[in-house]
């Protein structure tokens, strides 16, 4: 069973970061293996604690309005390897070891499998390996 990565942030690093009006901060999960975009969600300053704290990826339900672990109903977890913020520390970025069918609710192993563009095919939930 995998295990994430503990990332011990300074205070300073975690001060720098930059919540929206609601306290919240879009969070990037990335697949360290193939760098595919997972998804996006969003932390509050606790979710963001919890995940360095616990090498798990936890977010903030903005329609539930409460903590969300990855995978705690669907198994599809996300272990942590490594964090970053953007140049405006308003972004975070994770890399994470996907566990299970992938990252979107759908079903899909990314949330973006659905291009933009008149010639764009419809949208198709594809894995990695090519097979649904």
């Amino acid at each position: 069973m995998p295990t994430g990565v503990r990332i011990d942030a300074t205070p300073e690093q975690l001060d720098a970061v930059k919540y929206d009006a609601s306290g919240l901060v879009p969070a990037i999960a990335q697949d360290i293996a193939t760098k595919d975009v997972l998804m996006m969600a969003w932390m509050n300053a606790e979710t963001l604690r919890m995940t360095l704290e616990e090498g798990r990826m936890v977010y903030w339900s903005r329609s539930r309005q409460e903590v969300w672990r990855k995978g705690d109903t669907s198994g599809d977890r996300q272990f942590v390897r490594e964090g970053n913020y953007d140049c405006d520390a308003d972004v975070l970025l994770f890399l994470v070891e996907q566990e299970g069918n992938g990252a979107c609710h759908t079903g899909a192993y990314s949330c973006f499998f659905t291009r933009l563009g008149a010639d764009a095919a419809a949208p198709a939930a594809v894995s990695p390996s090519g097979a649904n």
